[in-house]
């Protein structure tokens, strides 16, 4: 197979990068061997880590697949998106026709555009279809060539299938290729195959979406798991009540994982130096999201407020440009797409709602944002049903937080109960975010007070319904 080719050459691959954007999906950050928190081997992003820059607090702006996915790929956020929960069986949730991705902005700029792995952003076919003649099942579905591939004309793609041991993919008819083995492997080889056969007349940007270590965290080649198989694993301190039972049924497969992909990240770099790319390569490593793995007792693995749920790895390399090390810079998912067409020189759209950061990382700028929007928004139609019953709005409720360099401020309110109650973590006192200040009403002393503005300065920036009352 051959990378798919644009006609227009406005932008010459001699003054603009390629990107390379590879995120493994349900990967926190504490979860990579350099950053000493979680007992995992990933010696190849180690290194790959020495020669970018890390930043330390990349945040998931809505820790759930399908919601931070949209943010992403447009720079907006999700009630902008339209995405406000997973796509899935039972709900009418898409990304909004209208939206453009950074696949859109960059194929116009005269970039090959792919994006092979993972989608996730579209209703599934059975949502209209019992039997839909791609053979998609579940939250599944074949996206055909168009717009609702949003700029991507190479696609090797699913929207959501956890089957990492035997994945099928679709590329440009309902034909469903089954290539029967574990799916990061497999991605990697399409890659490998789209860089390899690109056009050279043309720069490129693809997208590798490796579902892995998402679960089910067994479906892992098992040379992996057998070298975490007897190994002692340190649960991190606040791993409580059933949680206990979770991690120590997962983490080491979850771990095995995560040195699987590893191994084929060290594919992917490897490619690039064998085609003479390293240098013109702007290349990204992230997650969507993370994993609690049995933090704070919560079972349902992330679409929470913790560390281990917003928190996502986030090293960028950019040789000649950006100098390796490490910065704490607040980078939200909303950041991504207008930071990297800053990185590349490309205007960036007035709709997009994040921040360039490209001065910033590239050690020119003191401007830096004083905090993160992170939020969760319910998104069932059982949901909306009982709301418009009870004729309340249903994104009134749910949470919406800020994360700052040192706190987390978050504001809960659960369906049908008017009474809203506001979290504080000091992460730099209380790293684990054990020993939570509760406050019950409008916060009137601290450094709450100013976390409060800083959300309502939020919610009105987005138009949020949630109130604070």
């Amino acid at each position: 197979m051959s990378a798919t080719t644009n006609t227009n050459t406005s932008t010459s691959k001699k003054n603009k990068p390629n990107l390379l954007f590879v995120f493994p999906d349900q990967w926190r950050k504490q979860a990579v061997g350099f950053r000493n928190e979680d007992e995992v081997m990933t010696p190849v992003i180690d290194r790959f880590a020495q020669e970018s820059l890390a930043v330390n607090n990349a945040i998931s702006c809505f820790p759930l697949c399908s919601p931070n996915r949209s943010v992403m790929l447009t720079g907006r956020y999700p009630l902008s998106t339209g995405v406000t929960s997973n796509c899935k069986l039972g709900l009418d949730v898409k990304m909004n026709d209208d939206e453009r991705t950074i696949g859109n902005i960059l194929k116009e700029e005269g970039y090959q555009t792919g994006y092979i792995g993972k989608w996730h952003l579209d209703l599934p076919e059975q949502c209209s279809d019992p039997e839909p003649a791609s053979g998609a099942r579940h939250w599944d579905a074949y996206i055909p060539p168009g717009p609702r591939r949003f700029g991507f004309d190479y696609w090797y793609s699913y929207n959501a299938y956890d089957r990492h041991m035997a994945p099928h993919y679709w590329r440009d008819t309902p034909q469903m290729t089954e290539p029967g083995e574990w799916s990061t492997k497999h991605e990697t080889d399409v890659a490998i195959d789209f860089i390899k056969n690109r056009n050279q007349e043309q720069p490129f940007c693809l997208y590798v979406s490796w579902n892995p270590p998402h679960q089910p965290f067994e479906q892992v080649p098992d040379s992996y798991k057998e070298m975490y198989a007897d190994r002692q694993v340190t649960f991190r301190p606040n791993v409580q009540g059933e949680g206990t039972a979770q991690a120590e049924q997962h983490l080491r497969n979850y771990f095995a994982a995560v040195t699987a992909t590893d191994d084929q990240f060290a594919r992917l770099l490897q490619t690039l130096e064998d085609e003479g790319l390293a240098d013109d390569t702007i290349v990204v490593l992230t997650s969507d999201h993370g994993e609690m793995m049995g933090s704070h007792g919560w079972l349902e693995h992330k679409n929470i407020w913790y560390e281990e749920s917003i928190g996502v790895p986030f090293l960028l390399r950019y040789p000649g440009k950006i100098q390796p090390g490490a910065d704490n810079c607040l980078l939200n998912s909303s950041d991504l797409v207008p930071t990297l067409l800053g990185l590349m020189d490309i205007p960036v759209p007035d709709r997009v709602q994040g921040t360039d950061l490209s001065s910033v990382l590239l050690g020119k700028g003191d401007s830096r944002p004083e905090s993160a929007f992170i939020c969760h928004y319910p998104g069932g139609l059982e949901e909306h049903r009982k709301a418009a019953e009870q004729g309340l709005n249903v994104n009134a409720f749910g949470w919406r937080g800020v994360r700052t360099e040192r706190y987390t401020y978050v504001a809960k309110r659960s369906f049908g109960d008017a009474a809203l109650q506001r979290l504080l973590y000091d992460n730099e006192q209380d790293p684990y975010q054990q020993h939570p200040v509760r406050f019950e009403a409008c916060p009137l002393e601290g450094p709450a007070v100013q976390l409060e503005q800083q959300l309502k300065g939020w919610l009105e920036k987005l138009e949020d319904p949630f109130v604070l009352e």
